[in-house]
């Protein structure tokens, strides 16, 4: 890896086959889900990536679900690239862009459960939101809130995944 900085961005549009090819292999291991072009494209304002010498080699979104809370998601970074902190620098980034929207709580799913605590995730346990926003959010079609959410429908995407959050 070069000595250039890394750059944290938001995503473009040019940047959808990147990000695309980032989470690629971690869907192949179902590590991450799988998705439609069209499905990042209507989520690129989501997305942030990380550039390197030009390339983009991580990436991740954040996904609000309520007034108060918002998911990070689809971290991934390029295999020749890990270990250098730019999956750091991406969730960091991301929580960024949560206290900027007003958020103060931030959820993931993830196997990843010790990066995501040296970022002060701790496991979630119990209902993560009162039942007049659980009913609420039983309306969205997004299969991340359904996650969230811990609904049965979701656990066959979600098996070996645990539930973590951070408080802002």
């Amino acid at each position: 890896m070069s000595r250039v900085p890394v750059t944290l961005r938001s995503a473009r549009t040019t940047d959808v086959r990147a990000i695309r090819d980032l989470v690629a292999p971690y869907a192949e291991r179902r590590i991450l889900v799988a998705k439609d072009p069209v499905a990042y494209y209507e989520g690129l304002q989501q997305f942030v990536v990380a550039e390197l010498d030009g390339n983009v080699v991580g990436c991740g979104a954040l996904h609000v679900f309520w007034e108060d809370v918002a998911e990070v998601r689809t971290v991934a970074v390029a295999e020749e690239a890990r270990g250098h902190g730019i999956g750091g620098l991406v969730v960091d980034g991301l929580v960024a862009n949560a206290r900027a929207l007003g958020v103060s709580r931030v959820f993931c799913l993830t196997f990843e459960t010790e990066f995501f605590a040296r970022h002060g995730f701790a496991f979630l346990e119990g209902d993560p939101v009162s039942p007049d926003v659980f009913r609420e959010l039983l309306r969205s079609y997004d299969e991340g809130t359904a996650e969230f959410l811990d609904l049965d429908r979701a656990k066959p995407n979600t098996l070996g995944n645990t539930r973590m959050w951070l408080e802002l």
